[in-house]
């Protein structure tokens, strides 16, 4: 008689049974019987409401597809002899793509002889990961690709978390456009006319105010 490991639907291990009495206990708990480690000696089979659970994976998929990010390889270009200007500029785009979680394909094109002296195209591209470490790592060290030297740098975050970096930083720099001062006094038009009264003035205006009351 066909035997199965049977588990219960809060996970708990029934144990060892005959395949009738587990189609039978299923039946009477109205759930499905299914089979989740087929290879298994004997098999293993779950007590479980399939329709259920078949639901509850989709959603955990979609979930998973919504916050799932792609990373993009961004390509960033540099001849063996740039200047200082166009160097710091090509950081500063490194920088930026990193920052936004993509990654970074720093490339150097050699000209002629220039291919004789690999040494130092390893020398630019090791400047360039040490002066964008602060967001990127290498991910794939300098190589040798045709006429040219390539190297991957990673981001130290993934899209998703420089995505909410950024919204943190936009929310705290709105609040801070909306804060109100709150540590000096705020005079109103009464207190400021009252302030620079004398006191013969403050005399004159309570006898004024005392013979209204006394009229009325």
């Amino acid at each position: 008689m066909p035997e199965v490991r049977l588990v219960g639907p809060n996970g708990e291990q029934v144990g060892i049974v005959r395949i009738e009495d587990a189609l039978r206990l299923a039946h009477e708990s109205d759930l499905d019987l299914v089979e989740v480690a087929p290879n298994a000696k004997p098999p293993v089979c779950k007590l479980m409401d399939f329709g259920k659970y078949k639901y509850e994976a989709a959603v955990k998929a979609r979930e998973a597809r919504k916050n799932q990010t792609n990373t993009v390889l961004k390509e960033v270009r540099f001849r063996l002899k740039i200047d200082t200007h166009d160097y710091q500029t090509k950081v500063g785009h490194a920088l930026r793509f990193l920052g936004a979680g993509d990654k970074v394909k720093a490339m150097i094109q050699f000209r002629g002889r220039e291919q004789q002296r690999p040494e130092m195209g390893i020398r630019l591209l090791e400047k360039f990961a040490a002066d964008v470490a602060e967001v990127g790592t290498i991910e794939s060290s300098p190589r040798i690709d045709g006429r040219n030297m390539v190297m991957v740098v990673g981001p130290l975050k993934n899209k998703a978390e420089a995505r909410r970096e950024q919204q943190q930083k936009s929310g705290g720099r709105n609040s801070a456009k909306r804060k109100i001062r709150t540590d000096e006094p705020v005079e109103t038009e009464g207190q400021n006319v009252a302030a620079a009264m004398d006191d013969e003035a403050r005399a004159k205006l309570e006898q004024a105010r005392q013979a209204a009351e006394g009229d009325a």
